[in-house]
Formats: C-alpha cells, structure tokens, sequence
C-alpha cells in the first residue's frame, strides 16, 4: 500500500489514471442499462435560474456525472488531500470543474466560494460526509452555503445492480460494465435565509435521512445489500465539523 501511495504521488502517474478513471465511468455508462430518473427536477431549476446544490454521498460520487447535461455550469466541491486532486483531475476530463476545500485547510474559503458561484448562477456538487466521514452523516457546510446563496439542496443518489463495493471508511461503489443502474433525483429541500441554529440542524438531518433513505431504496430495487450508515452523530459533533470547514 506504501508503494501504491508513492507511485500515485507521481504527477504523470496520477494523470493517466485520472485519465483512465474517466474513460471507465463512461465505459461503465456505455454498456450499461442505466436511467435517470427525476431529472426534470433539476432540468425546471435551471429552466427558471434557480441555483442548487447537488448533494450525494462520497461513496456515491462516480457515476453522479452522468446526472447533468449542463456540465460547463457545474462545480463539484473537491478536497485539498491528494485523493481530491486525483478526483478533480478525473472531473475534468469529464467536463467537470472543482472548487477546493479540506477538512482541515481552506474550508471557510470554500464556503465563500461556493455561495459567490451559486449567486452567479452556477451549480454546485457537494459530499456532505466528505472527505472524512462519518460515512453517509451530513455535515452542516451544504446547509450554510444553501442559506447564504439562497440556493436549494437537490439530494441524489444511484446504485448498480453489478458491482463492487470497496473496504473503504465510505464503502465506495464501483459498478461493473455491463449493469443495470439507476441514478436517482430526490426532493429539492429549501432553507430559509433567515434561518436559525435550530432550524439548520433540523435541515441538515432532513437532508442526511432523505439520502440514506434514497440510497437504501436504489440498493434494495436493485437486488443489492445497502450500505449502513456509520452511527449517527450528534449536533454538538455536526457543529464540530462545520467549525472545521467540513462542507466538503
């Protein structure tokens, strides 16, 4: 795993499997028998200038690319930590574009970043449990941005009836060419410019049970085992992620 570790830190190594992570989504999406549904959800937010702030679950990133067919005016928020420019590197061959912010280091940057795209009318990608977990338990950063933009937040989700779900902290997802799959639009959760500390938190965990639940139902219409969440944490511990930047 060392060795793996120092070969990805390689700037031509990291490129080509970027390159390669890309071209297996879309292999992934060719040969498979895949649907959208609910897209007109997001399709009459754009139709009407209504910004939104795509939320998914950090092991359900990779086949979230093929929600949109208006690329050039998403931004996915991405990492510092080298899997995030591993990540971001891979959405750029896709068409994709990124905003950086950790955990640890530029987390308020983001934010403002975030909520300046959102006000031009831009769309936004966002892991609420990333990129450190726990996994599939929401922290507050996409209910800040929402309520600082004005944006609304669009939960989503997919699950493929082949594939293989790696040992990682966030149980990563990987479908197999040839699957069935579908990705899945929930309902767009609005929150109030003039909301308060209470208020947000009952957003966050609205937002937090919409996606396990819509995560759960793809896995269990598919055929597969779903995937559990980590245990859930507190308001005092969600608030310790926000003071930490953990919007990403």
């Amino acid at each position: 795993m060392a060795a793996a570790s120092r070969l990805m830190r390689r700037p031509a190594v990291s490129a080509a499997l970027s390159w390669l992570a890309a071209r297996y989504i879309r292999l992934v999406w060719v040969t498979g028998s895949w649907r959208i549904e609910n897209a007109d959800i997001a399709d009459r937010m754009v139709a009407d200038g209504t910004p939104f702030i795509a939320c998914f679950w950090h092991g359900r990133m990779l086949m979230i690319p093929n929600a949109w067919k208006y690329d050039a005016r998403m931004s996915i928020l991405i990492s510092h930590h080298r899997d995030g420019v591993f990540i971001s590197r891979t959405l750029a061959h896709l068409g994709i574009g990124t905003i950086a912010g950790s955990s640890s280091r530029g987390g308020g940057g983001a934010l403002v970043n975030m909520v300046r795209a959102l006000k031009r009318g831009e769309y936004m990608g966002i892991t609420p449990d990333g990129p450190r977990g726990p996994r599939m338990r929401a922290a507050p950063g996409a209910t800040a941005a929402a309520r600082l933009s004005g944006a609304v937040l669009l939960p989503v989700s997919y699950s493929a009836a082949r594939r293989r779900v790696l040992n990682s902290w966030d149980r990563f997802v990987v479908p197999l060419p040839f699957s069935r799959g579908i990705i899945r639009l929930g309902t767009a959760i609005e929150v109030p410019r003039d909301a308060d500390e209470a208020q947000l938190e009952a957003t966050r965990h609205r937002l937090e049970s919409e996606l396990i639940s819509l995560t759960t139902a793809l896995d269990t219409e598919l055929g597969v085992d779903p995937v559990d969440p980590a245990p859930e944490i507190s308001a005092a511990d969600s608030h310790d992620l926000a003071a930490k930047g953990g919007a990403e």
